[in-house]
């Protein structure tokens, strides 16, 4: 069957259209595909469709190329003859055929390094830096596929991200967040800004370029707009952009990379609360940004403070194994700036909470806990005697005999003296 519509095709026969929709129909499965680009000239004959005047088969054969592009390897591979023509037709007049092109496109990026190192010299960067100043949306989010498919890479940060930064993609990325766009245009565009600073490549490019600012006020905007329970995927949009704030937080900075926004603080615990029911997994990339935000600035920790979000914070302690480590990173950080902030956290009556923590049978929680402690008594001794009358020792002794947790645990005992 697929060998008649393939001769179809290739004769030229009048229902041409209705062949290729029938095509498409079948390599949809995945042995149609496998047998399809076996049969000689078969893909050849799409691209001659792909190239002709007629719209309507235009865009039949490009629907047939990106089932093609779909299927697993070696079906991609064998599309590599389209990538000129489909990277043509993205400054094509034709909407529907733009957004074929761009995910096809994708998808062939990202099954195979051979179809990607012949993308980038047929100059798929400069064709998506001219797409991204489309006005359609539906444009963007194609876009964004194709980008995001690229930077995931194991070659991006030496062979794709230079030529991304080149080509001005990164300015209208954050322009376009900032903006502001529909869900699936901000998804993809926040993701592929994620890609590029988890590489840790070219985040003092990105910091040049104002990338802190702009996503701090795109996480403003989140946190405004966000309902009491957040609508699905919102999670999909939030975590990359509280990862790349991380990622460019966690970087050396000069004057480019100040950020001392109290707001930001506000907007980070609304989201926190409103995602800890249903998508915990939120809260742990929310806590990353609060221990980067808190690890260097005192201007954050006395923010914490003075807008009385600790109370906050300590709610997040159950939340996971991990969120309750960084929950505690984020208090060491506190108590690490000195003996005034450690008055603050033992007045706000943060001990009792500790204790039931050091119960818990997880070494690096109770490790991280102690940590905590450490800090405490030696900025505040006050906070040393505090704890000997709450019963602290019994907590403290059950730790002797853990191998990882006794050298801290003694060193505590012996601060809090006899009880």
């Amino acid at each position: 069957q697929v060998l008649e519509l393939l001769r179809g095709l290739q004769r030229g026969s009048a229902d041409r259209s209705s062949s290729l929709g029938r095509l498409r129909q079948a390599l949809r499965h995945k042995e149609t595909q496998q047998t399809f680009v076996r049969l000689e000239g078969s893909v050849r004959s799409l691209v001659g469709l792909l190239t002709s005047n007629l719209g309507e088969l235009q865009l039949g054969a490009a629907r047939c190329l990106h089932e093609l592009s779909c299927g697993q390897p070696p079906v991609p591979e064998a599309c590599l003859p389209a990538t000129p023509y489909l990277l043509t037709y993205l400054a094509g007049h034709s909407l529907e055929l733009t957004e074929l092109c761009l995910y096809t496109l994708g998808n062939l990026a990202v099954e195979s390094q051979a179809v990607r190192r012949q993308l980038l010299p047929q100059g798929i960067i400069p064709m998506l830096a001219s797409c991204i100043r489309s006005p359609h949306e539906a444009v963007l989010e194609g876009l964004g596929y194709v980008l995001s498919q690229l930077l995931q890479a194991k070659e991006a940060p030496t062979e794709i991200i230079p030529l991304v930064l080149s080509s001005g993609l990164p300015q209208q990325m954050l322009r376009l967040l900032h903006r502001g766009l529909g869900p699936g245009a901000a998804v993809e565009l926040a993701w592929c800004l994620h890609y590029i600073t988890c590489s840790h490549t070219a985040n003092r490019e990105l910091l040049a370029l104002g990338a802190l600012p702009a996503l701090t006020e795109l996480l403003l905007q989140l946190a405004a707009d966000i309902p009491p329970e957040p609508p699905e995927g919102l999670e999909l949009l939030v975590c990359p952009v509280l990862r790349c704030l991380s990622s460019l937080l966690a970087e050396p900075r000069g004057a480019e990379g100040q950020l001392q926004d109290h707001r930001l603080l506000v907007a980070l615990f609304l989201l926190l609360q409103s995602f800890l029911p249903q998508q915990p997994f939120v809260v742990q990339e929310g806590l990353w940004l609060l221990n980067n935000l808190t690890a260097e600035e005192s201007f954050f920790c006395s923010a914490l403070l003075s807008l009385d979000l600790l109370p906050a914070l300590l709610q997040l302690l159950p939340c996971s194994q991990m969120g309750s480590v960084l929950v505690l990173t984020v208090l060491c950080n506190v108590a690490h700036k000195g003996p005034a902030y450690c008055q603050q956290l033992h007045q706000q009556q943060l001990l009792p909470l500790l204790l039931p923590v050091l119960l818990l049978p997880d070494p690096g929680v109770v490790g991280q806990c102690l940590e905590l402690l450490h800090l405490l008594f030696l900025h505040w001794p006050e906070a040393a005697a505090d704890f000997a009358r709450q019963g602290g020792h019994r907590a403290l002794e059950r730790h002797q005999g853990t191998p990882e947790l006794q050298e801290r645990a003694r060193a505590l005992l012996d601060a809090v003296g006899a009880p």
